[in-house]
Order: C-alpha cells, then sequence, then structure tokens
C-alpha cells in the first residue's frame, strides 16, 4: 500500500477504548457495530485516501455489502445484470488460523439448530469425520452441512486451517457469498488468517468476523479487534468490507453476543449477523444451466459425485447436460440422481435451483474446475485457480531387503495409479514422472501436504520409498529465486536467546517482536527461507523445552539466501543383515541416541540412531556375546536406553540428500540411498 498504516501517531495496537477516546469526535455505534469507517478515517484521514493502484487490479466485487442494521444492495446494478438474489438461502465458508476454533463452532451451530436427536450421541469435533483428522486434531478436507434458522438455509462449509492445505479454501470460496472469519481472542490475527482474508476479499466476499474462545482468562478482544481491522486495510477491503459486524464467542459453550461482556445464552446474535450481514447467492433463474464442481466426493455404489453451487438455470434429476472445461473442450453426460445438503446429511432431490449447493452423481469422469451446463446453450464458468506448490518430493518403489513383508501394493504401476488419482481431488498437487520409471515428484504446499497423503497411502496398503523434501526454485533473468516464508514463533521470554539463534542459523531476518501480555510470552515475526524450515520444528521444540508454538505461511519468492546447514549430527547405520540384539545395542548406544531396541530385524544401510558427531557411523547391531567354555556366577546386566520414536512426519524432518523413508503399512524406517552411496565412491 501507499501509506502504511502504521504512519499515524496513534499506536499500531492501541486498544479500542484508547483509540476512540483520542478524538473529539464520538463514533456511532449501531447495534454494536464495530464503527470501522470512522475508525479508518481516524487511521488514515479520508476514506479516499486508502485507494490504492493495486485496487484496480482485483476482482470486481459481485455485490456491494454494507452490513449497517440491514443488508443494502445496489439495485440500479443488479437490474442491469438481470440478476435476481435469493434471500431464502446463505452459502457461508468458516475460514481461521489453526486452532482458532472452526469445527468446535460448527458442533455448536449443528446442536443448537437441532440436527440431532436430543438423545443422540454425537462425538466431538463432528466435522472431522476422517480417521487421520481425529487422530491429528486437524481439518484436513473441507466439508458441507446445512442448517434452517427462521426458514433461511444456511449452508456451511468447514474450512482447514492449515496453510498447506490451502488450496481446499481458495476453491470452496468459488461457492460461497460470504465468510465467518474466526480470529481467537488472545493470538489475534495469524498468518493463514490473513491468507484467507486476502482471497475471500479478492472474491468480493462479505465477512463477518468472529472473535472466539472469549472466554479464556487472557483475553484481549480490543486488540483482536483492531489487529483485524488494521488486516483489512493492509490488504485493500473497500469501505463496505470495513464495515464489518463483529460477534464476540465461546464455540465449547455455544454462547455469543455483541458484546464480550454481555454473552446470550446461546448462539442467536451469530445466526442473525449470518442472516443479516451475507448476502443471499445472485442467480440467473431463467439462465441457461450452469454450475462449476468445486469438490468431488467417490461412493462404492454411486461413483463419483460432484459437488458445487448451481450458478444459473434448474438442475433436474434425468437432465441431459453438457460437461465443459473451455470452450472448445466439452462432452455430454446425465444426471442420474440429485442430493441437497439438509442438516448433516445428503437428501435426495428432483430438482434443485440456482443458488443453492448441491451434489450431482451419474457423470463419471468429471473433474474439478469442469462446468456442469446446458445441454444445447451452456457455457463453462472460469475455472479454478490455485497458487503454485513450494515443496517436492521423490517417491519411488521400495528397493530394501523387506520389499513386499507388509505392503499390498508395491510395483511403480500401483505408486503410479494412485499418484495421479490423488491429483483428481487434490488440485494445489502435483505429480510428474522422474527419471526413471519407478520414481515420481510430488509436488504440494508443504512438507505437512504431502505427508498426509503418504499416510493415507501406508493405511490404504502401499509400500515405497521418499527421499528428503526440496523447495522448488525458480529463475528469473538468470537469477536465481526461492520461496520465502513468514514464520511467527510464540515462545516463553526464558528461551528467547536459543530460538533466535537457532532462526538465524537458518537465515531468518527477525520483522518484528512483540510481548503478547501476562502469559509472559514473545511473538516473534521472521522471514525466512522455505529451506530454513526444513527440520526446523523438532530443533525449535527441542531448544525451547518444547514450549515454542511455530506458525508459517508463504510469502513470496526472493534471491537465494545462500548455503543452509539444516542439521548438524550424522547417522549410526547398520553394519550387516540380521536381529538386533542387547549385548550389540548397549555398546552402540555409547556413540548416539538409538531408533530401534533389541529383537529387531535390521538391514545393511538401515540407519539405526543418530550419532553424537557429524559423519555417518557404521555399526554391528546384531553381534552376539561369544560363548566360551568358562564359567561365570552371574550374567552381566545390560541397561539399554529407551529408543527414540519417531513419527512419518519427524522421519520426513530428518533425513538429508543421501537418505531415505522406508514406508509399509506397518513400520517406517530409514536408510542410506544407495544409488547415491555408489556414486560417491
Amino acid at each position: 500500500m501507499e501509506m502504511a498504516v502504521g504512519s499515524h501517531p496513534t499506536s499500531k495496537f492501541t486498544p479500542k477504548a484508547l483509540l476512540l477516546s483520542s478524538t473529539n469526535v464520538e463514533p456511532t455505534k449501531s447495534n454494536s457495530i464495530y464503527t470501522s469507517s470512522w475508525l479508518k478515517r481516524q487511521f488514515l484521514g479520508s476514506p479516499l485516501s486508502i485507494r490504492t493502484k493495486a485496487k484496480s487490479s482485483r476482482i470486481p466485487l459481485r455485490s456491494s455489502v454494507k452490513c449497517s442494521v440491514s443488508q443494502a444492495t445496489d439495485a440500479a446494478t443488479e437490474k442491469k445484470s438481470q440478476l435476481i438474489r435469493r434471500n431464502d438461502i446463505r452459502n457461508i465458508a468458516i475460514v481461521a488460523h489453526v486452532d482458532h476454533g472452526k469445527t468446535t463452532l460448527v458442533d455448536a451451530m449443528l446442536r443448537q439448530s437441532k440436527v440431532f436427536r436430543d438423545n443422540q450421541f454425537v462425538q466431538e469435533r463432528i466435522m472431522d469425520s476422517n480417521d487421520l483428522e481425529r487422530e491429528r486434531g486437524i481439518t484436513i478436507l473441507s466439508k458441507n452441512t446445512s442448517i434452517t434458522y427462521n426458514d433461511t438455509k444456511i449452508n456451511i462449509i468447514d474450512t482447514p486451517g492449515h496453510s498447506d492445505f490451502g488450496g481446499e479454501v481458495e476453491r470452496i470460496l468459488n461457492m460461497v457469498e460470504g465468510v465467518l472469519l474466526v480470529v481467537d481472542s488472545v493470538e489475534g490475527p495469524m498468518p493463514q488468517t490473513r491468507f484467507v482474508l486476502k482471497k475471500a476479499l479478492e472474491f468480493g466476499h462479505a465477512v463477518v468476523v468472529v472473535v472466539n474462545k472469549i472466554d479464556r482468562p487472557s483475553a484481549r478482544p480490543d486488540y483482536v479487534i483492531n489487529s483485524t481491522f488494521e488486516l483489512f486495510i493492509e490488504l485493500n477491503a473497500s469501505d463496505e468490507q470495513c464495515d464489518f459486524q463483529v460477534i464476540y464467542a465461546s464455540g465449547l459453550k455455544g454462547k455469543a453476543g455483541l458484546s464480550p461482556e454481555n454473552l446470550a445464552e446461546d448462539l442467536g446474535p451469530l445466526f442473525e449477523a449470518i442472516v443479516r450481514c451475507i448476502p443471499g447467492p445472485q442467480i440467473a433463474k431463467d439462465g441457461a444451466l450452469q454450475m462449476l464442481a468445486t469438490n468431488i466426493e467417490y461412493d462404492e455404489h454411486k461413483g463419483r459425485i460432484a459437488i458445487g453451487r448451481l450458478h444459473a438455470g434448474i438442475l433436474r434429476k434425468g437432465l441431459d447436460v453438457r460437461v465443459c472445461t473451455s470452450e472448445d473442450e466439452c462432452r455430454f453426460g446425465k444426471v442420474s440422481e440429485l442430493f441437497v445438503y439438509e442438516k448433516f446429511s445428503r437428501v435426495p432431490a428432483e430438482t434443485v435451483e440456482a443458488g443453492d449447493i448441491c451434489a450431482v452423481c451419474g457423470i463419471d469422469d468429471i473433474q474439478i474446475g469442469e462446468t456442469i451446463a446446458d445441454k444445447t446453450s451452456g457455457k463453462p464458468l472460469p475455472t479454478i485457480k490455485v497458487e503454485e506448490p513450494t515443496v517436492r518430493m521423490a517417491f519411488s518403489i521400495n528397493t530394501s531387503p523387506f520389499v513386499g513383508r507388509e505392503g499390498k501394493y508395491v510395483t511403480s504401476r500401483n505408486l503410479r495409479d494412485r499418484l495421479y488419482r490423488e491429483l483428481e481431488r487434490n488440485l494445489a498437487m502435483k505429480v510428474e514422472d522422474g527419471e526413471t520409471s519407478d520414481t515420481f515428484i510430488v509436488s504440494g504446499r508443504g512438507t505437512l501436504h504431502i505427508t498426509i497423503l503418504i499416510e493415507n497411502m501406508r493405511r490404504e496398503g502401499y509400500e515405497f520409498m521418499v527421499g528428503p523434501p526440496k523447495v522448488i526454485n525458480k529463475k528469473v533473468d538468470d537469477k536465481l529465486l526461492e520461496p520465502y516464508e513468514i514464520a511467527i514463533v510464540e515462545v516463553p521470554e526464558e528461551y528467547m536467546g536459543p530460538v533466535v539463534e537457532l532462526l538465524g542459523r537458518r537465515r531468518g531476518q527477525m520483522v518484528d517482536m512483540q510481548g503478547t501480555g501476562s502469559e509472559g510470552t514473545t511473538l516473534m515475526k521472521y522471514k525466512i527461507p522455505t529451506r530454513g524450515l526444513l527440520g526446523l520444528r523438532n530443533s525449535i521444540l527441542t531448544v525451547s523445552r518444547g514450549t515454542a508454538v511455530l506458525n508459517t505461511i508463504f510469502d513470496e519468492y526472493g534471491h537465494w539466501a545462500g548455503d543452509i546447514n539444516t542439521r548438524d549430527q550424522g547417522s549410526l547405520v547398520a553394519f550387516e543383515d540380521g536381529t538386533s540384539t542387547s549385548y550389540a545395542l548397549a555398546s552402540a548406544q555409547e556413540r548416539g541416541q538409538m531408533f530401534i531396541g533389541p529383537g529387531v530385524d535390521v538391514y545393511k544401510g538401515q540407519i539405526v540412531g543418530i550419532h553424537q558427531r557429524p559423519g555417518d557411523l557404521s555399526l554391528n547391531v546384531c553381534k552376539k556375546k561369544a560363548a566360551t567354555n568358562v564359567r561365570s556366577n552371574k550374567e552381566q546386566t545390560v541397561v539399554l536406553d529407551t529408543p527414540l520414536d519417531y513419527s512419518l512426519d519427524d522421519c520426513i524432518e530428518y533425513i538429508q540428500e543421501d537418505e531415505l523413508v522406508e514406508v509399509t503399512p506397518s513400520s517406517i524406517r530409514m536408510s542410506k540411498n544407495p544409488k547415491l552411496i555408489k556414486k560417491s565412491r
């Protein structure tokens, strides 16, 4: 932006009460809506002064949303475009940073809208239906549900909070007219908050800000609102978008209100804000049929199911349609079954009118981003665009001596088919053939993005090997550019020194540092190369005694930062094939920390521990105590240290250029790459 928010003498994080008292003009409040236009004038003078050159390049607004008390729309614009607005439906996405309480808030909304029976058992975070989501406590896939409030149907889409799954959020925003931006009452806007808000504003969506977890003892709603408002200005939001409604809520208790001190006994104020501030879908009811496939699901009996919002026309069961990728690429299909979302399930429907979100069966080869259009006069909608991947990993068939012991699918054909099938649903991922016929290069938004795919494949019975993560560099004007990310680290003050030193070694540049209140923690903001983040999570937890919280998001491509050493220690490598013994491990553990215990089958080249010095060391962990005919009064008691238990994520963080992770349904092992060892000789 041409004018920074901090240029005003008022402090960047001035609490609302101080901010309001810094002028003689008394701001107006309308139904407890935060008077953002008034604040904008305090920060930047006239609202006109926030107009920047960047504004002209933004996607034009679909509607002009003014949420003061009533929803006002520009009638002239609607008349000109011959679009009408449905007032009986609201399509919203719930977006936020990870762990700010999206899924818990959806749980409370479902319970209070009587989706479940009073005596029905409902598990916690019901929208996280995937096994992996439940184990990790995160949302990975976006999911649809709907509730009814005062004769208004509200279609709700729960989205992931991790930046690695940002592709899910980007395509979901095509289906909705507004978003609930959930912000933690202590942390305030975080990296992923910025990313999802930027995308929502580019689409011209209306935003309702929900300050969640307001019942936390250290909650600071004034700071959170001021920070969120500054974020709107930084992202070049329009005046109408900056007039956002603020709702204070506790998703866990199922309460919401228009002020933090006065919460209602239910989420009524939140539902009212959604109906009043989020506009209904703008549709061409009599126009030619148009529906963009935004999500794909698979059912064993029904086959592929395309999910999306109907933009124009009426869709009927049994209708012949045209499926278009572009103007030139079209094919024909037939809708065999049609479903809409009601409460927590899909309900069969005969017809669906424009503006509603529906699921379509019968088109077996439909892909995300294709348009289901009228058979005679249908035209495709713009395809979905997502940001480019930044990290890649090499997948190859398992070449260890233990191949085929545990896995069901072990050939390169099995691996290839599964990886290319993932592309049908995962838009932000790319798969390319590698240098050899049994190697494939998988690119994604981050290490977690690809690790989730590896874990899913492992559970499906696949056996394969993966190499270390590498960043995807670019060359512009013969200059090498690499991806940089914004890292926000929250750490107690006593561990600040080691954390700052660690990030400095990883070529990180500190951008900002501030205290976060009474909890004695410091928030540090860094700009750091993506290479520096590989393997950082375990290191930062070690130096901070497990207390640091690290959040990252892609920022931009910048100049090559130079060499980065991500690991100071070498590996302990098995010397021969066999079964590990207590006798051998007793002497081996003096060389470093072990990954294995006694009685474990190992093979030559397998990594069995971390060396305490730089450089690798070969060990014989299968050596047995020599038997003699000399009697001894007592066998020597061997005390072994507890071996390190590394998860899949830990192993991928640990390995370096000449190492591989062997993934099977039952085991995760690490080994030296035999191809690179031969080359080095």
